[in-house]
């Protein structure tokens, strides 16, 4: 039998990955004391920076500053970051903003509120925390305290960069492609290496063809949403092709993470962690007894917070009652619910700690 060249790259890939990784620990992390999470992202993790934004006119908020716990954010309640830190005893700095993408040179997203796409993480979101990083207040007090060996650094990126108004409509900048996304994922990882940091937790992509935004009619695909209003009327074609995007990005991860640490040779003492938050999230959707405990039966496939097509006349469902939100796993079309985000934070921790099921573990020690 012949082998294609694509197929003999792979298996060379393959064969290097095993012998390097013979070398190298297997769960390949050892942060005992970590004292902060770093976060960047976009609405999955945002706190209340975007409102920063758009209640100072599209102004970002200054060097130092201290960003107040959002207490109602896209899932409701608090974010998912949030608990992560309350669960680990640890200070959050939490550098995502509703909206973002990872990079407005390849799929840019216009937000009216601000006159201007939604900020990033390549041009905004990277730099705030970089000029956090070395910000000494008056008083001569550093604004962030973190040491390599006790700071974590999460990203989790990529709803809106595979959603609608950018790779699923064919609005990235002409010539982008997946690639260019997942080429800024790990460029961001080499901007905050160079700033200091060496343990970071890769979330990848949620299984979007399973929010109601985007799900197929059998599982609860909406024709339209406060978020797609233009939704195209072949819905299924539109779940199953954002599908595609999410698993070709995933399983990209799955092989780039070993590239970079194993055979780029450009960096050491690296740790990356690849949290399978598709996986934790399908699980939660296939077998949501075990995961949700509210007072009503669980739901997966319906949401709390039921909008109009412009996002008013907004009912809960439940009435707001805490104990009927946690049956279920969406917030609104497009968001985890915080039930979900606290599985979410649960199970962060435990990566975080290397003993997760959910997380394959690299690293780099020359």
């Amino acid at each position: 039998m012949r082998c294609s060249p694509s197929s003999i790259t792979l298996l060379v890939l393959n064969l290097a990955f095993t012998i390097v990784g013979a070398h190298r620990s297997k769960s390949g992390w050892d942060l005992k004391d970590v004292k902060n999470i770093v976060s960047f992202g976009d609405s999955y993790t945002d706190e209340n920076r975007l409102g920063y934004f758009i209640n100072h006119n599209g102004s970002a908020p200054p060097v130092g500053w201290e960003q107040p716990v959002g207490l109602n954010t896209a899932s409701g309640g608090l974010s998912w970051p949030r608990w992560a830190s309350i669960y680990s005893n640890t200070t959050l700095y939490n550098y995502a903003v509703s909206g973002a993408v990872c990079s407005n040179r390849i799929s840019p997203r216009f937000f009216a509120s601000i006159n201007a796409p939604f900020p990033d993480i390549a041009g905004y979101e990277l730099p705030a925390f970089i000029a956090d990083s070395k910000y000494v207040s008056p008083n001569g007090t550093k604004f962030f305290a973190g040491t390599p060996k006790d700071t974590v650094y999460a990203i989790w990126i990529g709803t809106n960069d595979l959603g609608n108004n950018a790779f699923l409509t064919d609005a990235q900048i002409p010539g982008k492609t997946l690639v260019d996304f997942v080429d800024c994922v790990y460029s961001t990882i080499a901007g905050l290496y160079a700033n200091g940091g060496r343990y970071f937790v890769l979330l990848n992509l949620a299984p979007l063809q399973l929010l109601p935004q985007y799900a197929t009619p059998a599982h609860g695909g909406l024709a339209a949403t406060q978020y797609f209003p233009d939704k195209p009327a072949n819905i299924t074609e539109v779940s199953y092709r954002i599908w595609e995007s999410v698993a070709t990005v995933n399983d990209v991860y799955k092989y780039r993470t070993p590239f970079e640490v194993d055979i780029s040779d450009q960096y050491e003492n690296i740790h990356i962690a690849n949290f399978d938050v598709n996986q934790l999230i399908t699980d939660v959707y296939n077998q949501p007894e075990g995961y949700l405990n509210g007072t009503a039966p669980a739901n997966v496939t319906g949401y709390i917070n039921h909008c109009d097509l412009k996002g008013q006349n907004c009912v809960k469902q439940g009435g707001g009652d805490k104990a009927v939100a946690d049956s279920y796993l969406w917030y609104d079309e497009l968001h985890p619910s915080e039930q979900t985000d606290r599985i979410i934070a649960k199970e962060f921790v435990k990566v975080v700690g290397g003993e997760s099921k959910y997380a394959s573990y690299r690293e780099s020690r020359v």
